[in-house]
């Protein structure tokens, strides 16, 4: 692999970014918002299923807090 210089390597990078797409403010907020969606639905299902387990093994052996 051929060495590039830090100019070279500084001005490869400045093309790169150039080349990125940001997303638009509303298009951050809405993604931020259905992440916070996403995890407080994640956070409610698997409260749910730890709570079924727990029951379950509670009724099968007797143990459990």
């Amino acid at each position: 692999m051929a060495k590039t210089s830090p100019a070279q390597f500084v001005q490869q990078v400045r093309q790169e970014a150039r080349k990125v797409s940001w997303p638009t403010r509303k298009e951050t907020t809405v993604s931020t918002l259905m992440v916070f969606v996403m995890v407080a639905f994640a956070s409610v299902f698997f409260f749910v299923v730890d709570q079924l387990l727990a029951f379950g093994v509670k009724l099968i052996f007797g143990v459990g807090g």
